[in-house]
């Protein structure tokens, strides 16, 4: 019960179609299971609605809510919907995120209407909803909020949206960490690699034309740990070390959970 009492906003915490748990969903069910009532978000309700009920079947505490990252009012929505059922905002949970869905290329092929789209979901919308939790958690004096960013800011992604908005991300980050450290407000960031989730296998599969098993294959080979992808889960059980007591130390630390990805750079 690493979160008992405490408060969760989990934007994302839907997934996009797929046969696996996504970072958000699994997120979401594991900070219920370990005592957290949690606001549910995701651009699409019914998603978002699906999360909830599992943890509502489970005994957990939970409400789904429409939110759309890239409207300033709907992020606001979602933050009066928190306050209004809870009182509230202990966790911020940011796991939003598109790359090659919204369009992203390398950089001589990007559109300006897709690196548009991109920055807009995966930066911007981050920025604005920690625009609208933080005054609460400086009131409360205490508050983690915790960002999904990728390992793809550190190694040779070739999209030029995604690389770019997930370091900026991390950038993101350090400023909130500093800037809120005397508030009691901390900002941690975690950066995925390969991993088994809807967003990173599926998505590949339905835009590339080619079979899971392929996608899978190609992906596995690529990760030094066990040369096997990551799942939702392992991002999920980092996620709950910094949103919980146990990282109340840790402020503007970006966390590979990688299986070692990282340590192929250079």
């Amino acid at each position: 019960m690493r979160l008992e009492n405490k408060v969760a906003i989990v934007v994302g915490g839907g997934q996009s179609p797929g046969e696996t748990m996504g970072n958000g969903r699994a997120t979401a069910v594991l900070f219920a299971r370990e005592g957290a009532k949690v606001l549910v978000g995701d651009n699409r309700l019914e998603s978002a609605e699906e999360t909830a009920e599992m943890i509502r079947a489970e005994g957990g505490t939970a409400e789904a809510v429409h939110v759309d990252i890239t409207d300033e009012a709907s992020i606001e929505a979602m933050v009066s919907r928190c306050l209004a059922l809870w009182d509230r905002i202990d966790v911020l949970h940011n796991n939003v995120g598109v790359s090659i869905a919204g369009g992203d290329a390398q950089i001589t092929e990007i559109t300006s209407e897709a690196f548009d789209r991109v920055v807009s979901i995966n930066l911007k919308g981050m920025v604005l909803t920690c625009k609208h939790v933080i005054p609460v958690m400086r009131a409360q004096k205490s508050g983690s909020i915790v960002s999904i960013s990728s390992i793809a800011a550190w190694n040779a992604y070739p999209l030029i949206g995604y690389k770019t908005t997930k370091q900026a991300v991390i950038a993101m980050t350090e400023q909130i960490a500093i800037q809120n450290a005397p508030h009691g407000v901390r900002a941690n960031v975690i950066l995925p690699g390969l991993m088994d989730t809807p967003m990173a296998v599926d998505t590949r599969v339905r835009e590339l034309g080619k079979p899971r098993e392929e996608i899978e294959a190609g992906r596995n080979a690529r990760v030094p740990l066990r040369n096997r992808m990551g799942t939702g889960w392992d991002v999920a059980h980092a996620a709950l070390f910094l949103a919980s007591d146990e990282a109340n130390f840790i402020t503007g630390a970006a966390l590979p959970v990688d299986g070692g990805e990282a340590l192929n750079v250079g």
